[in-house]
């Protein structure tokens, strides 16, 4: 599985990147320019939050999505046994505990703006046939979407008295239209292969891996594809630590027609049922 690695700056980034998202689903950017200084500053706030109690009075809310979810809420797709994690879900209209800066704010910002030229970089490199299934252009599908998603994660160390079957997050594929994850702060993230075989996927600091979701899929009728992932847990018991990720869910507005049969809004309706976060 052979996943490019993108310069962000060389003039073959946006055909390499297309070709890479669509031969294995994911690409990886670097020489991007979001400071290494910002990731950090991010990365430390919210490692404190989660080490603090205040963290439940930021209870998700189940209808608008935004808030706090503690261990023992999410379930891939298909799996009865809960994902070993928590996270918060940050959006710009949503809760914010005092404790985080605008740093924050600022770090969500770069990254929509990256995605729209990433998505610009996709619908240039897209065959015709396929990119005239688009209802609008991509870039423009995320324009003035309130889904835009920052989901910052802890997948804490494991004590021992967790369901067998749990990992920190069970084989899935992303809802979204497309993923821009800042590199985790540990190893674990997997891609399987069309073979069905598990690959490693770099973790180094200063990365952004960017992966296919299920609605660009879905939008181009099958031509990208949404590629299955996991975070596998540590195999020794000096890697049993946290880890963290910070992945930023790219949503088209509610109202976009991404086929015949969905629209943004209903994909995701149906998508959040099955994963446990709507009852």
């Amino acid at each position: 599985m052979q996943v490019a690695k993108i310069h962000y700056n060389d003039k073959n980034a946006p055909a390499a990147f297309t070709k890479s998202l669509k031969d294995t689903g994911f690409g990886l950017i670097v020489d991007h320019p979001i400071l290494p200084k910002l990731i950090k500053t991010v990365y430390k706030e919210w490692e404190d939050f989660f080490e603090s109690e205040l963290k439940h009075t930021f209870l998700f809310d189940s209808l608008k999505q935004d808030g706090y979810f503690p261990l023992g809420t999410e379930n891939a797709k298909g799996y009865s046994a809960k994902d070993h994690k928590e996270f918060f879900h940050f959006y710009l209209w949503g809760r914010v505990p005092g404790s985080i800066s605008p740093a924050t704010k600022e770090l969500y910002e770069s990254l929509v703006d990256m995605t729209s030229l990433l998505l610009e970089w996709v619908e240039l490199n897209t065959p015709t046939k396929i990119r005239s299934k688009f209802s609008e252009p991509l870039k423009d599908m995320i324009r003035g979407s309130k889904t835009n998603l920052l989901r910052i994660i802890h997948y804490p160390p494991f004590n021992g008295h967790e369901d067998a079957q749990s990992l920190r997050a069970a084989a899935h594929e992303d809802i979204n239209l497309i993923t821009l994850l800042v590199a985790g702060t540990k190893p674990g993230l997997e891609a399987q292969d069309k073979n069905g075989n598990w690959h490693k996927i770099s973790t180094d600091p200063g990365t952004i891996i960017v992966n296919v979701g299920d609605m660009l899929k879905e939008a181009s009728s099958g031509f990208y594809p949404s590629t299955t992932h996991r975070v596998v847990n540590p195999t020794s018991k000096a890697g049993n630590s946290s880890r963290y990720s910070m992945p930023l869910f790219l949503h088209p507005r509610d109202d976009v027609q991404l086929s015949k049969d969905y629209t943004a809004k209903t994909y995701l309706k149906e998508r959040l049922l099955e994963i446990g976060l709507k009852s």
